[in-house]
């Protein structure tokens, strides 16, 4: 599913990833794990086309197609079809409801109103959020509002799922809850997920942990 191969990135004189290879099946949840300054949020940003590679690296190849050769609309386009995202943050916008912050990314993609809504819908009930579908951001919990954020990510179906300390500011209980969330939402939608975190337990879960030190893999 994601193919990487010698991704370097440098910010001026700062080389922050060094070469950095890797192969994540279809269907993997994956953890990312290592010191601040590891590379670890660099790396995330730029597998899930967020962030570009310097120039003196390799490739990242995504369900066959090589990111290198797309222009910054074909990359637009590609991500929107094909990848969600997961921040600390649940970057929700404070004006829109629940249902309308998910159905954002699928009004991008062109999809109807009618059938955005109901897909979003149907997620916010799965998501046990059934009775939050008109809340604002402000009227959530931190737990509710990332389980938003959770929505909006799988809301145009994507092959694969990019969050980036996505229980980092929630309570212990809200963030074993999302753990398990994200596997029973692969076991459910088969979709793959790469995870940076801090939170060594919930890395250990994953079916495969990855470790990065000084701006490579080492385990």
């Amino acid at each position: 599913m994601i193919h990487a191969e010698n991704i370097h990135k440098h910010y001026g004189d700062l080389h922050v990833l060094k070469g950095v290879s890797l192969d994540i099946k279809s269907g993997e949840v994956v953890s990312i794990v290592g010191a601040s300054g590891a590379g670890k949020t660099t790396l995330l940003h730029i597998l899930g086309t967020l962030d570009n590679a310097s120039k003196d690296s390799g490739k990242v190849v995504i369900n066959n197609t090589n990111i290198n050769t797309l222009n910054g609309k074909e990359i637009a386009a590609f991500r929107n079809k094909n990848i969600g995202f997961i921040f600390q943050f649940h970057q929700l916008l404070p004006e829109f409801t629940a249902l309308e912050n998910v159905c954002i990314p699928a009004f991008i993609k062109g999809t109807p109103k009618g059938e955005a809504e109901a897909k979003a819908a149907k997620l916010l009930d799965y998501l046990g959020l059934s009775k939050r579908h008109e809340h604002k951001p402000n009227e959530l919990s931190g737990g509710e509002q990332q389980r938003v954020a959770v929505a909006r990510a799988l809301v145009n179906d994507p092959l694969i799922i990019f969050a980036d300390e996505p229980s980092g500011n929630l309570d212990s209980t809200s963030a074993d809850n999302l753990h398990k969330l994200f596997f029973d939402l692969r076991d459910e939608f088969k979709q793959t997920f790469v995870i940076v975190t801090h939170n060594e337990e919930f890395a250990d879960m994953a079916d495969r942990k990855l470790v990065m030190s000084d701006g490579k893999i080492i385990s």
